[in-house]
């Protein structure tokens, strides 16, 4: 009997010490919160794809000492919000539209330069390249938070309504066009004629939906997955804009990692955007972007004429906001943007 019971309190006390030995084994394991936009579907957008082959890399390049865990569609909040939250250190780590970043670095609207890039590769060096290292310091240093890139957030932007084809710049004239709350943005709808109108992502469908906005821009990828075809008859292909997605990391976090562990997550930061290039390309071309729009939108190109006349409404507005806004420091940081455009045009 006694042994009996040596046994048992043997076994519990080797039961208990693997519970504590995997309790201990856990709680060594750093937790890396990510939170983005948009669905967690790799197939579906730009961010999908980005978080799930960063989750990947990062878990299998680190043994599993790093763990990511996603937090998709905004469920953490609005974008400016969930910024608050990398800030803090409550999450980790956050994919941001320009939107969104503005509310912690207002500098980033001095890349809302309208019709500035002539083909979409040339987005890739640019923000590759010194500008985007040039950026990613001012970033880090504004705001305290680590850069991990910049992605696509699905291309150009292009023009949707339900009103009327815009084929010339006098079809924009009184059109009310939905905008991120970005001053830029809003002078660039008014240089061209139009009402711009502030209104929250999550709200976007219902606004187009009831009236309240004619129509709205974004890329091609983003008006699919958004659905915006439902409640929109024309797509004006202008490629006017493009703004990335900022991925960010609370900076304590980083500086937390071992030496492999941040070279872990510079890698698969990277890939992680490569990827989402690509996906957004796949879209834009497959029957999940453009093909499929075309079904029932009424498609048009601006030719090269037109988007000129554009350009010239919309250039001198946008560049005069930027250095009212911004001063010599927004100056310097857009004569930066476009000369290394220039260079990556070559």
């Amino acid at each position: 009997m006694k042994f009996a019971k040596l046994l048992i309190a043997t076994g519990l006390a080797v039961s208990m010490g693997i519970g504590m030995a995997n309790t201990a084994i856990a709680a060594s394991h750093k937790v890396l919160k990510l939170a983005h936009l948009n669905k967690n579907d790799p197939f579906d957008n730009a961010t999908g794809a980005m978080v799930t082959v960063f989750k990947n890399l990062v878990e299998s390049g680190t043994n599993g000492s790093v763990k990511v865990q996603i937090f998709p569609s905004g469920q953490l909040g609005k974008d400016a919000e969930v910024l608050q939250q990398v800030k803090a250190g409550v999450i980790q780590s956050g994919i941001h539209s320009t939107g969104g970043m503005a509310s912690v670095y207002p500098l980033i609207g001095a890349l809302d330069v309208p019709f500035a890039f002539p083909n979409i590769s040339a987005t890739y060096a640019v923000f590759d390249g010194p500008f985007g290292a040039k950026l990613a310091a001012s970033i880090e240093k504004k705001t305290g938070l680590s850069v991990l890139g910049f992605g696509d957030s699905g291309g150009f932007f292009n023009f949707t309504n339900s009103k009327r084809p815009i084929k010339t710049l006098e079809d924009f004239k009184g059109m009310k066009i939905r905008t991120m709350g970005l001053q830029t943005h809003k002078t660039l709808i008014a240089s061209l004629g139009g009402q711009p109108a502030g209104i929250a992502w999550s709200e976007v469908y219902t606004a187009l939906q009831t009236g309240v906005a004619d129509g709205q821009m974004n890329p091609v990828p983003i008006i699919a997955f958004a659905k915006f075809n439902e409640v929109q008859k024309y797509l004006t292909l202008s490629k006017h804009l493009f703004t990335p997605y900022v991925w960010v990391m609370n900076k304590g976090f980083y500086d937390s990692l071992t030496d492999n562990e941040k070279q872990v997550v510079a890698y698969a930061a990277r890939s992680a955007i490569v990827a989402g290039r690509g996906i957004s390309r796949i879209i834009e071309a497959s029957e999940r972007g453009l093909p499929a729009l075309a079904k029932n939108l009424e498609v048009y190109t601006l030719p090269e004429s037109e988007r000129a006349r554009f350009q010239a409404a919309a250039l001198p507005a946008v560049k005069g906001v930027i250095k009212k806004t911004f001063g010599a420091e927004g100056e310097d940081m857009m004569n930066a943007y476009l000369a290394a455009i220039k260079d990556a045009s070559k």
